[in-house]
């Protein structure tokens, strides 16, 4: 009996972890967030994922839309590019509004996007790029970001959107960002699959993206 009940606490204690690490926290309205512990940090790694009935031209116009972001963003302030490199590369600026009695954050990354030739997958990454320009008066600066957009076309003519995230957020404590960060995720998420739909996304073809049946 003893040998069964330590099996089953072995069992129910990992079927809610996969190989990579990630447990589901929140599974919602079709969206869907994970987490996972990662060394060296005590901030957690998150990611999202929810499928939307759109173009893959229709996504990139929006994640493109920087003025948009503090309209479907969570906690975002401003958002604009510093500095546009070429088609697929651009540095970006970006503040994160937090509560009193702490100092608002802002960032600074650098943006590329790649697209697979063959499976037309789009994959967009951003890395930290603190030091581009000086401090900016009243925000703390995040020295550690990296995200990754991976937009993966299916045949039915939906888009699995997958949103991988890993901040450390200077000056706040890890587990409070890391409860805020998933009901955060969530909104953003949430607010994305709405937005993606607007006619302005979805009128105009985006001239560096192929569609999964496009040559």
């Amino acid at each position: 009996m003893r040998l069964f009940l330590c099996l089953l606490f072995l069992l129910v204690n990992n079927s809610w972890k996969d190989e990579e690490g990630w447990s589901l926290s929140k599974n919602e309205n079709g969206v869907a967030i994970y987490s996972r512990k990662v060394n060296n940090t005590e901030f957690r790694e998150l990611k999202a994922i929810v499928n939307v009935k759109t173009s893959l031209s229709s996504i990139v116009n929006l994640l493109y839309d920087w003025d948009s972001y503090p309209k479907w963003v969570y906690k975002c302030g401003r958002s604009y590019t510093l500095k546009k490199i070429s088609e697929t590369e651009e540095i970006h600026y970006q503040t994160v509004l937090i509560p009193f009695p702490y100092e608002n954050q802002d960032l600074v990354i650098n943006i590329k996007l790649a697209q697979d030739e063959k499976t037309k997958t789009v994959t967009i990454t951003s890395t930290c790029n603190a030091n581009y320009i000086p401090p900016v008066a009243n925000h703390i600066r995040i020295t550690e970001y990296n995200t990754v957009w991976k937009l993966v076309p299916l045949k039915d003519g939906s888009v699995q959107v997958t949103h991988q995230l890993i901040v450390n957020s200077n000056g706040l404590i890890a587990w409070m960002v890391n409860m805020i960060a998933i009901d955060g995720t969530y909104i953003t998420m949430s607010n994305f699959k709405e937005w993606v739909l607007k006619e302005k996304y979805q009128k105009i073809k985006n001239s560096i993206i192929k569609e999964l049946n496009q040559f």
